[in-house]
């Protein structure tokens, strides 16, 4: 017997094919109504570090760390995007942002063209309605038209990306006395990135970040690894007065406001303190690599999201490579890909499912 596909077969297939082999442009990826929880990671194509010591050369480039992390913070204060967690590697960063559109929407247009003009030069009529110059009406129909276009910008992951990239590129290339590319071309803008769709693929991503440079051996623990977010909230949290009723948090960074509460203010659903102990505990056995062997002093943090303690160090191992373009429990990533109209579910580990 002959089988003769249909063209309903072949238009399955093809769509089938297309999800699975095709990479997903950006807009596919970045879906506020989603989750405004995302992670991105951005490498140098060169064969010299980002940040570290050239072995060729034996030229140190570990100053350009500082630029990261202060163009990340410095950028977190202008765009409606929160800096969740971050992490400035040898040739290589890591950040987890969060877009705050509650923030975004509340922007008087003034505002919006003051940040952005901050960013670049902006244009003549803009710069005029920035110092209070008189504009006719068809002068405040273009700046209004300008003022939401870069509202949209303001919180848009790509192009927070694209600002935080090509400045480090430009400064890199400035030293170096050299043109070309400096990030590897990944998908849009030189960076990778994956949704956060829940609380369990939140906290192990937070957790992979903060842990990078232990996992690198570039320091002993995250109090002492410098260029991260981890040692800013703890640097921050040594600076608590004694009588106190929370840690103080630095205010460059998203803050951590407790569990999952009616009304549920802006901010990380964990308490800081939780979140400090399981970095601890989860530091301490990734340094010293206790294969099957699990501290039995659990911290709460994971009862309460119901994550396999050992799944969990699996997870913080190996966040980046268990999933793709989306990290959740596979309910999570089922109803975003239904919600962004993909045609099967790309593969996922079975590590927060």
């Amino acid at each position: 017997m002959t089988f003769t596909p249909t063209t309903g077969y072949i238009y399955s297939l093809r769509c089938i094919l297309k999800d699975s082999i095709m990479p997903k442009p950006r807009k596919c990826q970045i879906a506020v109504d989603a989750t405004p929880y995302y992670y991105c990671v951005s490498r140098c194509v060169r064969r010299a570090f980002l940040c570290g010591l050239d072995p060729y050369t034996q030229v140190s480039y570990e100053h350009r760390r500082s630029w990261v992390e202060q163009k990340i913070l410095a950028l977190g204060q202008v765009f409606c995007i929160d800096v969740c967690a971050y992490a400035v590697m040898s040739n290589h960063y890591h950040v987890v942002l969060f877009i705050n559109s509650a923030k975004q929407a509340q922007l008087t247009d003034f505002e919006v063209l003051e940040r952005w003009s901050g960013l670049f030069r902006g244009n003549l009529l803009v710069n005029r309605y920035v110092r209070g110059d008189d504009l006719c009406e068809a002068e405040l129909h273009v700046v209004n038209e300008m003022a939401e276009q870069w509202r949209e910008r303001l919180g848009n992951i790509s192009w927070f990306m694209k600002v935080l990239n090509e400045h480090i590129a430009r400064e890199a290339n400035r030293e170096d006395v050299c043109t070309g590319k400096f990030w590897e071309p990944d998908a849009d803008q030189g960076f990778k990135s994956q949704a956060l769709l829940d609380d369990k693929a939140l906290a192990a991503c937070l957790a992979y970040v903060d842990l990078n440079p232990m996992r690198a051996k570039m320091a002993e623990s995250p109090e002492t690894s410098e260029h991260t977010s981890a040692k800013k909230r703890i640097d921050a949290a040594k600076r608590t007065k004694p009588d106190a009723l929370n840690l103080t948090q630095p205010n460059v960074l998203l803050m951590f406001i407790g569990n999952p509460r009616e009304p549920m203010p802006t901010g990380l659903p964990f308490k800081l303190t939780d979140y400090l102990e399981l970095l601890d505990w989860t530091g301490r056995i990734l340094r010293n690599d206790k294969r099957g062997a699990i501290d039995q002093s659990l911290p709460p943090i994971l009862e309460r999201l119901k994550i396999d303690p050992k799944n969990w160090l699996q997870n913080v191992k190996y966040f980046e490579t268990s999933f793709k373009v989306m990290a959740g429990s596979l309910s999570s990533v089922k109803f975003k890909c239904t919600h962004l109209g993909y045609q099967r579910v790309p593969a996922t580990s079975p590590i927060l499912s």
